[in-house]
């Protein structure tokens, strides 16, 4: 079977478990596992931030970065498809007490000009804006890329009104990859800083989340704790994210280049909607027309000759490669596509 539902699929290798099977620990809640310790600094130096705290998953990531930055009755500025608001179960009003407005991104990409507009002002009848976050590779936008010129402008204007910023940088590796652009160029901006290393980096569990800021890092371990993400002796766990970030972030370019080999193959068949270009990293999302079959039915058309993707909405997919897609797979998912969107029941 060829899984290209998601990156989070990615199974440990066996060089990423032999790390994990002779990792030193100790009791991380004291700080004293020093496989934990390692990581969280290897990950701040990448980032360019002072220190880092290891968690469980990029929605702990988000959602403490989140109630560190703001207090109940406030509202947090993201995009309208953003993972914070599509996947983390209303998380931000239900542990954080604060509400999301929504801005209108292109490809999830949000404007200056539309977050300035949604900054509420400054008088006793508003809510006050208390967070601007950005996704960076944006997972609903097709995994693209915010130029670093874009980041710079809201993080001008974030300042002259004294709003801090947090980067859900899930896939942030991937916009590092693609673009050339060193990771602390794009975390300089944001006050905390989110990375997963369960996605196209290939470790089984975790996320980061880095800061220059000593009294907010204190926060984020916190909340942490209050959100049940103290671990023990996670260094077992730590161990396959220092695998991953030493070994496996250059690679997702090849993650890149086959979803671009994949793209170009769906874009032959005649009931594919998409656009090349906007295949930047490792995800595809494209449309099918077919009137026959609903997207459930197509989904089980594929997955019976042997191809899992998800449908997103509509007759919208999604397609992710990762580090267990081969070449020779996409080939093979290429030939599975053809076969299947063209045949007699794809009218």
């Amino acid at each position: 079977m060829i899984d290209l539902r998601s990156d989070t699929v990615t199974r440990p290798s066996r060089a990423m478990r032999d790390a994990m099977v002779h990792a030193p620990v100790g009791d991380d809640v004291y700080g004293e596992d020093p496989t934990v310790n390692r990581l969280q600094e290897l990950a701040a130096a990448l980032l360019g931030k002072a220190g880092a705290l290891y968690v469980p998953s990029g929605t702990m990531a988000n959602q403490v970065s989140i109630r560190v930055h703001t207090q109940p009755g406030r509202e947090v500025i993201v995009e309208s498809a953003a993972h914070i608001v599509r996947y983390e179960q209303g998380a931000a009003a239900a542990l954080a007490g604060v509400q999301l407005h929504w801005v209108s991104g292109k490809r999830g990409l949000m404007t200056p000009e539309a977050i300035e507009a949604a900054i509420r002002p400054k008088d006793p009848h508003s809510i006050q804006t208390a967070l601007i976050c950005i996704e960076n590779t944006h997972n609903s936008g097709g995994g693209s890329i915010y130029p670093l010129e874009t980041i710079a402008r809201i993080r001008a204007l974030a300042q002259q009104h004294g709003i801090p910023m947090h980067l859900d940088g899930a896939r942030l590796f991937n916009a590092v990859v693609a673009t050339g652009v060193p990771a602390s160029d794009y975390a300089k901006h944001f006050e905390t800083v989110s990375v997963c290393l369960s996605k196209g980096l290939g470790a089984p569990v975790g996320s980061l989340i880095a800061t220059n800021d000593e009294h907010l890092l204190q926060g984020l371990r916190r909340y942490r704790r209050m959100y049940g993400g103290a671990m023990r002796q996670a260094g077992i766990v730590a161990a396959a994210g220092i695998f991953a970030l030493e070994h496996n972030i250059a690679r997702l370019k090849e993650d890149h280049d086959r979803a671009q080999r994949l793209a170009r193959i769906l874009c032959a068949i005649p009931s594919v909607s998409l656009e090349p270009a906007h295949v930047e990293t490792n995800i595809i999302i494209f449309e099918i027309h077919d009137a026959r079959r609903t997207s459930s039915e197509i989904v089980a058309s594929l997955k019976e000759a042997g191809v899992l993707i998800n449908a997103i909405g509509g007759h919208r997919f999604r397609a992710v490669t990762h580090l267990d897609i081969e070449e020779h797979d996409i080939e093979e998912a290429g030939r599975i596509f053809t076969a299947v969107l063209n045949s007699p029941s794809n009218v």
